[in-house]
């Protein structure tokens, strides 16, 4: 498959304040983001030209740089605007943005107290995580190889660059097994989530999903169970051992890029993608692409 990469392109990118030539957008090789992965990043969707909860995403991008030690020198209000100054820039009505700050080269060392802040901004067209063919029938994981560390032993509230690295070693394995993704176990051994997207069972029509407290809580799972609830749906939050799988009826990811996608495996255990998940495709689609609301109106 012929790819596009992401350094020769055309359009433009918010770097440090201004937009500049997508090919134009570069950084030192010394940056302290790269070697010692002093870095937080954001994924987010635009629908019809709209960023699905844009604001959310640019508190958590600020709050997940103050958990690494350093403060963006945008506001959240001026991070909101140069999105939406990047996505017009590029034209596109349907893409994936990614918002990514860093600590710069000015210092090279494990401490770089001085070192200048960066943000940038990037916008591109980029369809759903899975393909519709794997989505259809429910992805197939594995079991991955590496689990989610707690959170007093690496800054897991935070959507840290640093974090995805076990997530990237399981779906490499995964992918080289045959599967599209991995699902992680927490440091205690209960199930936590794939290597980029959170984790719903549905058992006896109830949703069941990990609590969040040492992985993200996904804005797109919050979502998800804000639209559960309105269904009339019980949602548990809880600790759920990994033979909880034998008695689930359907299994789903959730995530912005992923958005709502069902498992149809995970290791030993089949699924099929059932009534509960395609209930909450078509809601999570109404909503992020204003549908609900007009219906609504």
């Amino acid at each position: 498959m012929s790819l596009l990469p992401f350094d020769d392109r055309d359009g433009f990118i918010w770097f440090d304040g201004a937009l500049v030539p997508w090919r134009d957008a570069r950084i030192h090789v010394l940056t302290h983001g790269l070697h010692y992965a002093s870095s937080v990043f954001e994924g987010e969707r635009v629908y019809n030209g709209t960023v699905f909860k844009l604001t959310e995403h640019s508190e958590r991008l600020a709050a997940s740089a103050r958990i690494l030690g350093f403060e963006i020198p945008w506001s959240v209000a001026e991070i909101d605007a140069a999105t939406r100054q990047t996505v017009e820039a590029s034209g596109l009505a349907d893409a994936y943005v990614r918002p990514v700050a860093w600590r710069g080269s000015e210092v090279m060392g494990v401490s770089a107290q001085d070192s200048r802040i960066h943000l940038a901004i990037a916008v591109w067209p980029w369809p759903s995580y899975f393909s519709p063919e794997a989505k259809m029938a429910g992805i197939r994981l594995c079991w991955a190889p590496w689990r989610r560390p707690s959170p007093d032993s690496a800054p897991t509230a935070s959507k840290a660059a640093g974090l995805y690295m076990i997530g990237t070693l399981s779906k490499h394995d995964a992918e080289a097994k045959g599967y599209q993704d991995a699902l992680m176990l927490d440091h205690r051994g209960y199930l936590a989530e794939a290597t980029g997207a959170n984790l719903f069972l549905v058992i006896d029509g109830a949703l069941h999903t990990p609590i969040a407290d040492c992985f993200l809580d996904g804005i797109t799972r919050r979502t998800v169970i804000d639209l559960a609830k309105a269904r009339g749906l019980t949602v548990v939050e809880r600790h759920i051992p990994p033979e909880d799988l034998t008695k689930a009826q359907e299994v789903f990811l959730t995530g912005t890029a992923a958005e709502v996608t069902p498992v149809g495996e995970i290791g030993e255990h089949r699924f099929k993608p059932g009534p509960v998940c395609a209930a909450l495709i078509a809601d999570y689609d109404a909503l992020v692409r204003g549908t609900a609301a007009k219906a609504a109106a």
